[in-house]
C-alpha cells in the first residue's frame, strides 16, 4: 500500500522539485537507471497537467492566452512555471537531454513550448526568464554538437525564436557564426537541422537580423559565399535561396548593394548559373537578375558583363523555356534581363588604322596599315581565383575563353573573337574616315581625291573633287562620293 501512496499524484512545485532532483542522479552510475525512470515518470505527471490545462486560445501571432477548463486551473499553471523559474530545472532538463529516455525528450519539448506561450496580458514571463538566463539559449545553440537531441534542441530553438528577444539573444552570440560550418557538414540531419535554424534566425525578425549583417558585412558574405559553392546539393540550394531572400528584403538595402557591386560574387553567381541542377539555375538567376538590374553598377561588374554580353544573350535565350509556359513572373524577369543585357554596349575589334598623312609630290596620301596581327586589341575578360578551381568547367557554357591566364590564352581569344565579325563590318569600320563627321576636312578631301585617282580616267584627274564631297549623310550605306551638294570648305 505504500508503494501506490508513494505514486499518488503531487502539486506542480512537488513534481518539479523532485524533477531536479532525480536529474542531480543522473550523473551517478549506480542510480542512473532508476533515476532515468523517475525522470521519465515525473515527466509524464507534467505532460498531464499541461495537456489537462486550461484550452488555448490563440490572439493573435505565436501569442496565445489561458482560459478556464473543468481539469485543470491557471494556479496549477502558474505554480509549475513559478517552480520552474526559481529551481532553474530547465537548465538542467536541457544539458541532461541526451542522459534521458527518447519518450522522455518529447515532454521536454511540450513542456518548454507550453512555458513559452504563457502570457499575462501583455507580459511573457518565460521570454524574461530566458533573456535574464543566457545560458539556456547558449545549450540550444549546441544542439548540432549533440547528434542524439540535436532534433529535440532545434526544434525547441526555433519555437524559441519566434519572439525577436531571443533572436537578438542568438545573434549577439558568437555561437550564431558555428552555425555557417554546422551547415557544411557531411552530416545530412546536422546539417539540414542548422540551416533551418539560421534561416530562421536571418529572417524572421529584419530589424535585428538587417543590423547583425550590416555590422558583419564582410564576414557574413565569404561565410554565405562559402555555402552556395558547397558541394552538397542541398546546402548549396538552400544557401542560393537565403541569399536572394536576404538581398531582396528592403531592410538589407546595404547587403544588396555591396554584395551585387563585387566583381568576384558575379563570377560564382554565373557559375551557378551553368550549375548541372536546373533548380540550382533558377535559384541563381533570382540573385543574377539583381546584378542586370543593378542601375549603379560600378566599372569592375559591367565590364565583366559587357564581356560576357553576347554569350549571355545566347544562354539566357534558351534558358528554362519550359517554365514559359507555367510562370508569367519567371517570363517577365527573363524579359527584362535580357533587354538590359542588350543595352549594353558590345565589344567590337579594334582596328588599328595608323593612317599616316604623307603627302608626295601630286598630294596622293600613302596609306600604312599596322600588320593584321595588332589589328585587333580585346581586354581580359578576368584572372582566375583559387575559389574557381574546380568549378570553372558550367560557365565555360557562357564564355569558352572564360579565365585568361597567359598570353597565349589571350592570343586565342582574340582569334575568337575576330571571327564573330564579318568582312563587311570590319570594312564599315574601315570607312569610319569618311563618316565621321569629327574627322577634318582634309582627310575626306585627300582621301577622296586618292579614290578619284585611281577609278576616273586620266581626262578627268585634274577635276575639282569639291562638288563630289558632301557631309556625312546619316545612312551609313551611302558614302560621301554619292552626291555633289556641299563643298569641302562647307565640311
Amino acid at each position: 500500500m505504500a508503494f501506490l501512496f508513494k505514486r499518488n499524484p503531487k502539486t506542480p512545485a512537488e513534481l518539479v522539485h523532485a524533477l531536479g532532483e532525480q536529474l542531480g542522479k543522473l550523473d551517478s552510475p549506480g542510480d542512473r537507471r532508476k533515476a532515468r525512470e523517475e525522470v521519465s515518470r515525473y515527466l509524464d505527471s507534467i505532460r498531464n497537467i499541461i495537456e489537462s490545462s486550461p484550452d488555448l486560445k490563440e490572439i493573435k501571432g505565436p501569442e496565445i492566452i489561458v482560459s478556464s477548463s473543468s481539469h485543470s486551473t491557471i494556479d496549477q499553471i502558474s505554480e509549475l512555471a513559478q517552480e520552474v523559474y526559481s529551481t532553474d530545472v530547465l537548465y538542467l532538463l536541457l544539458s541532461k537531454l541526451s542522459n534521458i529516455e527518447f519518450d522522455a525528450r518529447k515532454n521536454v519539448i511540450a513542456l518548454f513550448s507550453s512555458l513559452l506561450r504563457r502570457r499575462i496580458g501583455e507580459h511573457s514571463p518565460t521570454i524574461d526568464y530566458l533573456t535574464s538566463r543566457p545560458q539556456i539559449i547558449g545549450l540550444l545553440l549546441e544542439g548540432p554538437n549533440i547528434s542524439e537531441v540535436s532534433l529535440n534542441m532545434g526544434s525547441m530553438l526555433r519555437e524559441a525564436l519566434r519572439y525577436e528577444q531571443i533572436s537578438c539573444l542568438c545573434l549577439s552570440s558568437p555561437q550564431i557564426w558555428k552555425y555557417f560550418g554546422y551547415c557544411r557538414s557531411d552530416s545530412f540531419e546536422k546539417s539540414t537541422e542548422a540551416f533551418s535554424t539560421l534561416s530562421m534566425i536571418l529572417t524572421t525578425h529584419r530589424k535585428p537580423a538587417s543590423d547583425f549583417i550590416q555590422v558583419n558585412m564582410e564576414r557574413f558574405i565569404n561565410e554565405i559565399n562559402k555555402l552556395i559553392v558547397y558541394p552538397n546539393y542541398v546546402t548549396k540550394r538552400e544557401s542560393i535561396k537565403l541569399l536572394s531572400q536576404l538581398i531582396l528584403t528592403k531592410t538589407n538595402y546595404n547587403l544588396m548593394t555591396t554584395y551585387v557591386n563585387s566583381p568576384h560574387n558575379l563570377k560564382l553567381i554565373m557559375i551557378l548559373l551553368g550549375d548541372k541542377s536546373r533548380n540550382i539555375q533558377l535559384e541563381a538567376f533570382d540573385v543574377f537578375k539583381v546584378f542586370v538590374a543593378n542601375p549603379r553598377k560600378n566599372r569592375a561588374t559591367r565590364d565583366i558583363l559587357i564581356k560576357n554580353r553576347d554569350r549571355l544573350l545566347s544562354f539566357l535565350g534558351d534558358f528554362h523555356t519550359d517554365n514559359s509556359k507555367y510562370d508569367d513572373t519567371f517570363v517577365a524577369e527573363k524579359t527584362f534581363v535580357l533587354d538590359q543585357i542588350r543595352r549594353l554596349p558590345r565589344i567590337r575589334p579594334k582596328i588599328y588604322q595608323a593612317t599616316r598623312n604623307t603627302i608626295e609630290g601630286n598630294g596622293v596620301i600613302q596609306n600604312e596599315v599596322r600588320n593584321n596581327n595588332n589589328r585587333t586589341s580585346m581586354e581580359t575578360t578576368f584572372s582566375a581565383e583559387s575559389v574557381f578551381e574546380g568549378k570553372l568547367e558550367p560557365l565555360k557554357k557562357l564564355h569558352p575563353s572564360f579565365l585568361v591566364d597567359n598570353e597565349n590564352n589571350l592570343n586565342e581569344q582574340t582569334h575568337h573573337e575576330q571571327n564573330i565579325y564579318t568582312e563587311n563590318e570590319e570594312g564599315e569600320l574601315r570607312g569610319s574616315v569618311y563618316l565621321d563627321p569629327k574627322r577634318s576636312a582634309k582627310n575626306v578631301y585627300t582621301n577622296a581625291r586618292h579614290a578619284l585617282s585611281s577609278t576616273v580616267s586620266p581626262s578627268l584627274k585634274n577635276t575639282s573633287v569639291s562638288p563630289l564631297i558632301q557631309k556625312p549623310l546619316d545612312d551609313p550605306k551611302q558614302t560621301p562620293l554619292s552626291s555633289s551638294s556641299h563643298s569641302v570648305e562647307q565640311l
